[in-house]
């Protein structure tokens, strides 16, 4: 029977525990540097080894990013960075650049490495040829359609496992080989720091009207011409599979924990629903409707099923899609009480009706009623960012347990500003 791997984002040590928690098989982290997502929280070193452990512990890997396209500098320090990885014993480092690759394999040959999307490998010869160089695993470019990834899997060795991003955001730019943020910003978006400009507003000119800056009416809000769609495979298992990818790997290190939680459950679910039975396989339509609930643009399929010169994925808005908002998280139970403690995420009051995402999945509604504040005071709202709340429930809710309300948190709107 086919394995499948739950690959799951942690950019921070709570994000970690929580996709541990819904049931991930690994997760893929950064430290602070040598990583392409420094808006993230990020590990330090001493936060790191803890990650690790508290991983390993629980059984699952991880993966830790080194995928930058280093630059002279950048490579002063990547030695004593990879001897520290290896003493915790990291899983795989995930790496794009030769250089970095070559340091790697220089200092501890048999290190596990997983060549990045960044790489933009697209074909059966390019796996070979990192496989000649001693990688075991590749996540291949975004822009490849299933039946090119057929094709490579077919053609490689069966110890050479396949990883592709099966949901969230898409870089607009060819496997993230972008420059508007180094022009626009000098951030370096291949070193970590993209301002993401394909998310802007662009205006176009014409070389003989200098200064006549002309929209291109994409939209009534404005022209966003570089701006891409969220890949959304839940309703394609069947086809991810067949394919031969080894790993499924959910985008988002700098989303938020409760997105964690519900897409790292969502593709639990999933995938562990078409092993157990592949002929009777069949979607849950709750999957869908779980992943709608948070904050994410217009959902696609990429170009697993469409070249980009067939279906370029463009998102003409610079909103994200919010049909609900997050509440709070359990981080415990009274049991003199029998509430639930709950860290406040957004300001909800009493009567609000919310629901509930436990690492079990979805339970029944419950009202906010008779909440009080940590000295026992009963409170009709929850103003203040992560404070801690009691809320009664009818029984213990697990750590990690997602409370949210429909709707947009404002309760004016179903979209949310970029």
């Amino acid at each position: 029977m086919q394995k499948i791997e739950i690959l799951s984002p942690a950019g921070d040590f709570e994000k970690l525990r929580v996709a541990i928690a819904y049931g991930a098989d690994a997760v893929y982290l950064s430290g602070k540097s040598y990583g392409l997502r420094a808006g993230s929280g990020n590990f330090s070193r001493d936060e790191m080894a803890e990650a690790i452990q508290y991983a390993h512990d629980r059984d699952v890997r991880c993966y830790v990013t080194m995928n930058i396209l280093a630059h002279e500098k950048d490579m002063e320090a990547v030695d004593e960075e990879i001897i520290f990885y290896h003493s915790i014993s990291v899983d795989a480092l995930i790496v794009s650049d030769p250089g970095i690759f070559r340091r790697i394999k220089q200092l501890f040959p048999d290190f596990e490495i997983h060549i990045s999307t960044q790489a933009s490998v697209t074909n059966a010869d390019s796996c070979l040829f990192w496989y000649e160089q001693g990688a075991r695993r590749i996540v291949l470019a975004r822009e490849l359609t299933l039946t090119e990834i057929k094709a490579i899997r077919d053609k490689i060795p069966p110890d050479m496992s396949l990883e592709c991003f099966v949901h969230g955001a898409m870089c607009m730019s060819y496997s993230g080989r972008c420059l508007l943020s180094n022009y626009f910003t000098g951030r370096g978006a291949n070193q970590g720091a993209c301002a993401q400009p394909c998310r802007w507003n662009y205006l176009v000119s014409e070389e003989k009207r200098p200064g006549e800056l002309l929209p291109i009416e994409e939209d009534a809000r404005g022209t966003y011409i570089f701006n891409s769609k969220d890949i959304c495979m839940i309703e394609h298992i069947p086809e991810l599979a067949s394919a031969g990818i080894d790993s499924f790997k959910i985008e988002g290190r700098i989303k938020g924990t409760f997105y964690v939680a519900s897409t790292t459950k969502v593709y639990r679910e999933a995938v562990d629903a078409y092993l157990d039975n592949p002929s009777k396989y069949a979607p849950n339509p709750a999957w869908k409707l779980i992943l709608e609930r948070t904050v994410h643009r217009v959902f696609g399929t990429g170009f697993f099923f469409d070249r980009p010169s067939q279906n370029a994925q463009i998102f003409p808005e610079d909103t994200y899609l919010r049909t609900a908002f997050v509440a709070g998280m359990v981080v415990g139970y009274d049991e003199a009480s029998k509430c639930a403690i709950v860290s406040q995420r957004n300001k909800i009051f009493e009567g609000d009706e919310l629901f509930v995402l436990t690492t079990n999945g979805y339970i029944d509604s419950i009202i906010a009623e008779k909440m009080t504040d940590e000295a026992g005071n009963e409170i009709l709202t929850t103003p203040r960012a992560q404070m801690l709340y009691y809320l009664p429930v009818a029984k213990s809710l697990p750590v990690f347990t997602f409370l949210g309300k429909m709707g947009d948190k404002d309760g004016s709107a179903s979209v949310q500003k970029n």
